[in-house]
């Protein structure tokens, strides 16, 4: 009866017609009928997590449509409603069109020696102060960093759920983490804008599986019911891109990056819908100038990953047999008419001939030797794909071995996932970025991350790939890929990190006898960060000299590294990009940096933090890492402690115990 009534009460709505919201006089928002209904009850169903039926729905859409609000069915309605269950809703908007015509933006001169703490600092109440240098702290003991997830237990066990979340609030969870869901995470969101820093939504919860779990998880998932090789031939395949028991828990030697096994096909619909809930969160709570963050691995099996990966590496070698230099096959230059010669008397062969009709080129020469416009096309069969012609016999050579139906299924629905979670970030107007992984699956993300951005970047940068600077070919690759984005005219983006792997890479590649992929040194990470970079600033300098777009190159400097931000500020001025053209932007982590983020952001750069958010007792595995992590960076803290502690004794002798942020900012 009483969902009868909701739907009732619903239909009575209607004839109070009304357009959509505008601003009245006084400079409120007035909003139809429906509107304020359904403000009431999406706060209700969000904060019980729990959908709209669909006879609710229904109504819903018929009477919005008939007030004037375009729709495109249930999944546009609940992006579209987040904004009206957000308790800041009507100020946002407001916010957002003073945004549209800033007359004075508010902006500060910037430090780049990052030695101000009132500028680091004045978006914090002096609570938040006392609890990062607290947290700072007990991040410098080895002890505790290294027992702290057995600890955390301990004290859950001890406490109780309660008094233990009360406490992990007060502390570490409050300091590293926004919030427990999207609606709490909001306050966290407004202030951070009027500070001129904006976000990019993580759903932080976390597995939290014994090693022994997690290792059985990933050999089972990375193996194919059709046999353990993954190519045709056993003595073709490159031991890089084969399942290892020693290294199959992923989060060995690794403590920045969340980590997904795979356990089933719902699980990972789970994480796609989780994904379009941070999308709708961003667009609710930024309109539009926030990010969010995905990992492919949360989506699919690893197996298909490691396949696809393969493959590409085995193309890249047949390549190189066939035309003599090695590196991507678009920087060796070379025309179909080339590759007909190479394959000799069997180019004549009919299913040569159809190979050769099949391979991705241009006036320039070839791009690819296969059709990967297809694969994100949700109906591509892997195996029948991605075959060769033998340059002896003619004979076409699968690069890949014969996928069963089912797996061939799952690769389907991990590309169907991907497209409905980029699709919904098109719809919204909020950008993706796909984070690197290990470098056995990453030569398929990236190859997959591109056609994204050929099919949704072109008419401004919606996804980016992740690039880690501490691999020896990332400035290759780079360059590549961006040579791939103006001769197919998409637009290109790219998250730019020095990387989160390093120590499982090179112990994986010296077990496993492969070379060692990464650089050799701290210094020689840095060095390929900044040449990478300063390529990327020289192609938007010389669009911008050719009258283009600059914003065809849009670039995150994803880095806690100074030195770095110094970097790329310097090089943006002696190339003269200035922040408002909006196509270079910075990162870091929450709870990490701040005396970077917001000078940069309140001097009018386009500045952002990574914003985990979940349960409390869900997160601890994100809160063991940013603790690992802080320990790791201890002359980092030294600094952030010391500017904290003297912002904290100027308030004191100020009286600023109950400071409270106001923030005028515009972000970029």
């Amino acid at each position: 009866m009483a969902f009868l009534r909701t739907v009732s009460r619903c239909n009575s709505l209607v004839p109070r017609k009304v357009s959509s919201p505008s601003a009245t006089g006084n400079g409120c928002l007035s909003y139809s009928k429906s509107e304020q209904f359904l403000r009431q009850y999406c706060i209700h169903a969000a904060s019980n997590r729990g959908p709209l039926p669909s006879a609710v729905l229904a109504a819903l859409n018929h009477r919005l449509a008939l007030e004037g609000y375009p729709f495109d069915g249930a999944r546009r309605w609940r992006s579209t409603t987040v904004a009206a269950a957000s308790p800041v809703a009507t100020g946002a908007r407001q916010r957002q069109q003073q945004d549209n015509n800033p007359s004075t933006p508010e902006r500060d001169p910037l430090d780049v020696s990052f030695n101000d703490p009132h500028a680091a600092f004045k978006s914090k109440t002096t609570f938040e102060l006392i609890r990062a240098y607290f947290v700072y702290v007990l991040c410098s003991s080895e002890f505790l960093v290294e027992n702290n997830m057995k600890l955390m237990k301990l004290m859950r066990a001890v406490l109780g759920d309660r008094l233990f979340i009360y406490l992990m609030k007060q502390t570490f969870y409050g300091h590293f983490v926004a919030g427990e869901d999207r609606i709490r995470i909001v306050p966290t969101l407004e202030r951070l804008r009027s500070f001129g820093v904006k976000p990019i939504l993580d759903y932080s919860v976390e597995e939290d599986l014994s090693q022994e779990e997690a290792e059985k998880r990933e050999v089972e998932a990375s193996v194919s019911s059709a046999g353990t090789n993954l190519a045709e031939d056993s003595a073709d395949s490159l031991p890089q891109y084969s399942v290892d028991k020693t290294f199959a828990d992923r989060r060995y030697k690794v403590q920045s990056a969340r980590t997904y096994f795979y356990l089933n096909e719902a699980t990972c619909e789970r994480n796609m819908e989780t994904f379009l809930e941070c999308l709708d969160a961003v667009k609710g709570a930024t309109f539009g100038t926030g990010i969010t963050a995905i990992k492919l691995t949360a989506l699919g099996r690893p197996q298909l990953l490691l396949q696809v990966s393969e493959v590409i590496m085995q193309a890249r070698r047949y390549m190189m047999d066939l035309a003599g230099s090695t590196g991507n096959i678009l920087t060796h230059h070379k025309t179909i008419q080339d590759l007909e010669r190479y394959l000799g008397n069997v180019a004549d062969k009919a299913e040569v001939k159809e190979f050769l009709k099949k391979v991705t080129s241009d006036k320039d020469g070839i791009l690819h030797l296969f059709p990967w416009t297809g694969i994100i096309n949700e109906d591509c069969q892997l195996s029948e794909t991605f075959r060769v012609p033998d340059p002896v016999t003619g004979q076409m050579r699968r690069l890949i071995s014969k996928i069963p139906p089912k797996e061939e299924e799952m690769f389907r629905n991990m590309i169907r996932r991907l497209n409905t979670i980029v699709k919904t970030a098109q719809d919204l107007d909020v950008r993706i970025m796909i984070d690197a992984e290990q470098t056995y699956f990453q030569p398929a993300i990236s190859r997959i991350t591109l056609e994204m951005m050929r099919r949704y970047n072109t008419e401004k940068a919606i996804v980016f790939n992740t690039y880690q600077c501490y691999l020896k070919d990332t400035y290759k690759e780079v360059c590549t890929d961006l040579e791939q984005a103006k001769r197919q005219n998409f637009y290109f983006g790219a998250k730019l990190v020095r990387g989160a792997y390093i120590e499982q890479e090179r112990a994986r590649a010296a077990a496993l006898g492969y070379e060692d992929p990464t650089n050799p040194s701290f210094e020689a990470t840095t060095e390929m960060y900044h040449k990478t970079l300063t390529e990327c600033l020289r192609r938007i300098r010389i669009l911008k000299d050719a009258n283009i777009d600059p914003k065809k190159i849009a670039i995150m400097v994803a880095s806690h590294n100074e030195d770095t931000v110094r970097f790329a500020i310097k090089k943006m001025e002696e190339i003269g990009i200035h922040p408002e053209d909006k196509v270079i932007c910075f990162g870091q982590l929450l709870g990490m940096c701040d005396y970077i983020t917001f000078p940069l952001g309140q001097a009018g750069y386009s500045a952002y933090k990574y914003i985990p958010y979940g349960p409390v007792n869900e997160v601890l595995p994100y809160l063991s890492r940013r603790a690992q992590e802080n320990k790791g960076v201890l002359q980092k803290i030294k600094k952030e402690k010391r500017l904290l502690l003297s912002e904290i004794t100027k308030r004191l002798a100020k009286g600023q115990l109950f400071y409270k942020p106001k923030g005028k900012y515009v972000p970029i």
